[in-house]
C-alpha cells in the first residue's frame, strides 16, 4: 500500500485553494494619429506592347533584301525590306501599254461620234449609224477608264514592292529569308512583327470578389521575375466588362499602362500586380476597433472612467460616413460622432470630429491576480517549481 497518496491529494488541494484569483478590469485605448492607409488587390497578368503590328505585303513575289532582323530599332517610314520587282515593274509596262492603246481607240471613236452626231442632227445619216457610232464611243470610254485603274494599280503594286516601317518600334519577330516566296491571296503575307516598346500595358486577370474596387486611375506596381528586384509602376487604364471564366473562377481584364524607356519589359513577360484600391497618406487614423466599443458597467472595478449615458445617439441613425466613438477625458467617457473617410481593414480615417492626440476607447481588458497580493510573486504558488537560481545566496 502506498502512503503517499493522501499527502499529495492534499498538497493539490492546497494548492488550488491558495491559487484563487480575482480579475482585475483596466480600459484599453487608442490614440488618434497622422498615418497612411493602404488597401490592395492582387492579380496576375501578361505583358504587352499597347502598339504592335504585323507588317506584310501586298504583292507576290520573292523577297529581295531584308534591312531589318531581330531586336532592330526601326523609325516610321524607313525601308525595311523589298520584293523583287521585275514581274511587278512588267505589269507596270503591260498597263501602260494597254492604257495608250484604249486612250487612241477612245479618242478615235470620240471623234467619229462627235462627226456622227452632226451629221444625224442635219438628217444625213440614218438612227442606226448614229446608235453605232454612240456605243462604240462609250465603250471605248469605259476601256479606257479601266485601262487607267489597271495602270494605277500596277504602280501600286511596284510601290508595295518596298515595305516600310508603319511606326517607331522594335522587330520583334522576322518571319521570312531573303528568296523565300511569299504569296499575298486573302490575307497579307507577314514580314515582321514590330511592336513599340516604349508603352507597354498589363493585362491582369481581377478576381470577381476583387473587381468592384478596382477603378480607373488607381496606382498599381508590379514585379516580373526577369527583374526580381525592380518594382514597375503604372495605373489602372481599362475595366474590361466581358468576364473570364476557367474552373469555375470568374476573373475580369483589367488594363495597366507601363511606361518602359529602358525597353526591360518585354511582351510575354508574367506579372504580379498590386492595384491600390486605397492609398492615402498623412491623414488622422483611428482603429477599427474603437468603432465597436460599448460602456459597460463594473461595480467591483476602481479607477474606471465613467461613462455619460446622458446623450448617446442612435449609431442606426448617423450618416453612412458617420461613426460613433467614446473619447476618453480625464476619468469620464464622452460620445462623440466622427466622420470618416476610406478605411481598410485594420484602420479608417478621421475626417472630423476629432484631432490628432485625442485618446478613445476600445475594448476591455482583465488581468487575473491574487486576492490581497501585488507584484510577480503575488501568482506563484509556494510549491511551484522555482526558477533556476532563485534562492541562490548572493
Amino acid at each position: 500500500m502506498n502512503l503517499s497518496t493522501p499527502i499529495t491529494v492534499g498538497l493539490t488541494l492546497l494548492v488550488m485553494a491558495g491559487c484563487a484569483k480575482k480579475e482585475k478590469i483596466t480600459l484599453e485605448t487608442a490614440t488618434v494619429d497622422t498615418g497612411e492607409i493602404s488597401e490592395s488587390v492582387t492579380a496576375t497578368g501578361t505583358v504587352e506592347s499597347v502598339t504592335q503590328v504585323d507588317v506584310g505585303t501586298q504583292v507576290t513575289g520573292i523577297v529581295d533584301k531584308l534591312y531589318a532582323d531581330y531586336n532592330s530599332e526601326v523609325k516610321k517610314g524607313e525601308l525595311i525590306a523589298e520584293i523583287e520587282k521585275t514581274l511587278l515593274e512588267s505589269e507596270l509596262k503591260s498597263a501602260d501599254a494597254n492604257m495608250e492603246s484604249a486612250r487612241l481607240t477612245y479618242e478615235y471613236n470620240r471623234t467619229n461620234y462627235e462627226r456622227d452626231k452632226q451629221l444625224h442632227d442635219k438628217q444625213l445619216i440614218s438612227d442606226y449609224e448614229y446608235q453605232t457610232s454612240l456605243k462604240d464611243y462609250e465603250v471605248s470610254k469605259t476601256a479606257y477608264e479601266k485601262a487607267q485603274a489597271d495602270r494605277v494599280r500596277a504602280a501600286k503594286n511596284v510601290n508595295y514592292a518596298e515595305i516600310y516601317s508603319p511606326i517607331d518600334g522594335v522587330v520583334i519577330s522576322r518571319e521570312v529569308e531573303v528568296g523565300q516566296t511569299v504569296v499575298s491571296s486573302m490575307n497579307v503575307a507577314n514580314l515582321y512583327v514590330i511592336a513599340d516598346l516604349d508603352n507597354m500595358q498589363v493585362v491582369g486577370n481581377v478576381d470577381e470578389a476583387d473587381i468592384g474596387q478596382v477603378k480607373l486611375g488607381q496606382n498599381v506596381t508590379f514585379t516580373v521575375e526577369a527583374y526580381p528586384d525592380d518594382k514597375f509602376h503604372g495605373n489602372v487604364t481599362q475595366v474590361r466588362l466581358n468576364p473570364t471564366t476557367e474552373s469555375n473562377v470568374v476573373t475580369y481584364e483589367v488594363v495597366v499602362n507601363a511606361p518602359n524607356p529602358d525597353h526591360k519589359l518585354i511582351p510575354g513577360l508574367t506579372a504580379n500586380l498590386t492595384i491600390y484600391v486605397t492609398h492615402e497618406t498623412d491623414i488622422l487614423t483611428l482603429t477599427n476597433r474603437a468603432f465597436q466599443f460599448t460602456p459597460r458597467e463594473y461595480p467591483e472595478a476602481k479607477n474606471l472612467p465613467a461613462a455619460d449615458m446622458s446623450a448617446v445617439p442612435d449609431r442606426s441613425a448617423l450618416a453612412p460616413d458617420e461613426k460613433l466613438v467614446w473619447k476618453v477625458d480625464g476619468n469620464s467617457l464622452t460620445p462623440a460622432v466622427v466622420k470618416v473617410g476610406v478605411n481598410n481593414r485594420a484602420s479608417t480615417q478621421i475626417v472630423g470630429g476629432l484631432a490628432k492626440g485625442d485618446v478613445v476607447a476600445v475594448d476591455y481588458e482583465s488581468e487575473a491576480s491574487m486576492p490581497g497580493m501585488d507584484g510577480q510573486d503575488a501568482e506563484r504558488s509556494p510549491f511551484a517549481p522555482q526558477p533556476p537560481n532563485r534562492n541562490k545566496k548572493k
